[in-house]
């Protein structure tokens, strides 16, 4: 216990720029040795040790005139995803996402089981699932 408080009142006297300087270095170095750190509200898969996946999907059911679209962007964008959403003449949705593995398993979910408020859904169906090196698009946009 005596070493530990050593050890804080030692921590107190190093300037807080000094300290945030040491652990910018510690990150840098960790990076290099392929350990990647991520900083909060950041959605790099590699960080996560999550795999980019990219996924094609239709949604069938009562999804257009419902908002469908638009708060599958916004889903999509509160995931860190990256992607697009359209209707389709057959009265379905579909798209395309991108992302970490964990993060499109979980939009997957919310295709098939909530969408917009006003929406029903059949079912969702997910194809040419395949993992990529680097993403496609940089947002979520809403395809006219």
């Amino acid at each position: 216990m005596e070493r530990l408080r050593c050890v804080l009142k030692t921590c107190r006297r190093i300037p807080v720029s000094a300290l945030l300087a040491a652990v910018g270095i510690l990150i840098a170095f960790l990076s290099t040795l392929g350990c990647f750190v991520r900083a909060p509200g950041l959605s790099m898969s590699t960080a996560e040790g999550d795999t980019l996946i990219s996924v094609d999907y239709e949604v069938f059911g009562k999804v257009q005139g419902v908002f469908f679209r638009k708060y599958t962007q916004a889903e999509g964008k509160k995931l860190g995803l990256v992607g697009w959403v359209q209707n389709t003449d057959q009265g379905t949705v579909q798209g395309q996402l991108q992302g970490p593995t964990s993060k499109v398993r979980h939009m997957q979910e919310w295709l098939e089981t909530r969408g917009s408020p006003k929406s029903h859904i059949d079912r969702a169906s997910f194809n040419n699932e395949k993992v990529i090196s680097k993403l496609d698009y940089s947002d979520f946009q809403i395809v006219k």
